[in-house]
């Protein structure tokens, strides 16, 4: 009974990871398109001093101007939104995909190579270079450099 009851719980937690409760509140909840998309009315149409439409006009443009931005977001959101949203996840699972089974490993392979190469190079500079160092060093090291002032 108590390893039916863990197993149930397993298998309640692998899919909890998959479908997460959704805010239809805060859509935003990161705020990715909190400086993209803010776009009302007093920015796009202002009437500088002295030249003013008819009050009427005024307050119907402003309505037609709002009501029209959210009916139109609301029905191309309902008619493309969905299609979108299965070419954007295909897209991140496309980039998912080769991240994960060609980037990475090339990457962790390109490493394990060039360790190889690395202690090559590396025993030929110590073998090679650094008697030659060694030596030229001891020859410019009894250089002395003396400055004087002459009047």
């Amino acid at each position: 009974m108590a390893e039916e009851r863990t197993e149930l719980d397993e298998r309640i937690i692998i899919k909890d990871q998959h479908i997460k409760e959704i805010d239809l509140v805060n859509r935003d909840p990161k705020r990715i398109n909190e400086d993209v998309v803010k776009v009302d009315f007093e920015d796009v149409i202002a009437e500088p001093v002295g030249t003013y439409s008819f009050d009427g006009v005024w307050k119907t443009s402003y309505t037609t101007f709002t009501v029209s931005k959210y009916w139109c977001y609301r029905l191309l959101s309902a008619i493309l939104g969905i299609p979108l949203a299965v070419v954007w996840g295909f897209l991140f699972a496309l980039i998912s995909f080769c991240h994960i089974w060609a980037v990475v490993p090339c990457i962790k392979s390109y490493l394990i190579e060039i360790q190889c190469v690395s202690r090559i190079y590396s025993l030929c500079i110590h073998t090679f270079c650094d008697p030659l160092f060694e030596a030229l060093s001891k020859i410019c090291g009894n250089i002395r450099v003396a400055l004087r002032k002459e009047v």
